[in-house]
């Protein structure tokens, strides 16, 4: 087991006691977010889908790399990783006539 830190988004800090930041022990980012959940219940439920995978507009890092590259939610995390959620956001500046 690794210890890491998981990085709160201020729409999710609701759910931890306002804590922006959750220390974890798991052995891949998958195992952190279930350490999450069971540390601060709804934490996960705008994170991950139905099946227990990143829900479409919610980007996961570890340290500096999306877990996208690392091999998706069973990325292995090293001692002292850093898990940052990242919701997407949508928008932008309108075009006007």
């Amino acid at each position: 087991m690794s210890r890491a830190l998981v990085r709160i988004p201020a729409p999710l800090r609701g759910f931890t006691g306002g804590a922006g930041e959750v220390q974890v022990e798991a052995r891949t980012a998958r195992e952190a977010l279930e350490e999450l959940e069971r540390l601060h219940q709804g934490a996960t439920t705008r994170v991950l889908d139905e099946r227990g995978e990143l829900r479409a507009f919610v980007n996961l890092f570890v340290d500096q790399q999306s877990v996208k590259v690392l091999g998706g939610l069973d990325a292995e995390l090293r001692e002292g990783a850093v898990l940052s959620i990242i919701p997407a956001v949508a928008g932008g500046a309108a075009e006007g006539p």
